[in-house]
């Protein structure tokens, strides 16, 4: 098992696609009504991709797991195809056998987005918080979407995104 003190080096995206994917499946399998945090963009697609195939293939189930994904663009309908909720439904809830009610993406709806933040910041709380989560790499080096100078200690909020990250994104 992977433990958070070690760094794998990897030959490529493929490999690390299916050894972090390895990191999730041993973790469903020894907690299988765990709690975990979740990326989109390009840098978990691989992952999804692998744990699409163990889902299918009997290794793991998602029917006990929730979720709680980081980030959704504002204003944005989660029907719309750039919003979060619809990435992550696309390329992994509808595809593993997960209870979409136990599914969580910030609401790019919301009347007031701030109490959303605040809101979506308790029920992770209430849940039990997040016991394993991916995040993924911006191209200018963030990390989980926290973009360049943001706090190392925020917590949901909205967040207006640099031009190049819109660009990329």
């Amino acid at each position: 098992m992977l433990t958070k003190d070690r760094v794998i080096i990897c030959k490529d995206y493929d490999e690390m696609s299916r050894r972090a994917a390895d990191v999730f499946v041993d973790y469903i399998k020894a907690n299988p009504t765990g709690i975990l945090g979740l990326a989109t963009g390009s840098s978990p697609e691989g992952i999804y991709e692998c744990l699409i195939e163990d889902n299918k293939a009997g290794k793991i189930d998602f029917s006990g797991i929730k979720t709680y994904n980081l980030d959704e663009y504002y204003p944005i309908a989660p029907e719309n195809d750039q919003s979060y909720r619809y990435f992550m439904n696309k390329n992994l809830f509808s595809k593993i056998n997960i209870d979409i009610a136990k599914t969580h993406v910030p609401s790019g709806i919301s009347e007031d987005p701030d109490k959303m933040c605040k809101e979506y910041d308790e029920a992770i709380d209430a849940a039990g918080g997040i016991d394993l989560f991916m995040g993924g790499v911006g191209e200018d080096g963030h990390l989980a979407f926290n973009e360049p100078f943001s706090s190392l200690v925020s917590r949901t909020r909205v967040k207006s995104l640099p031009y190049d990250t819109i660009l990329v994104n």
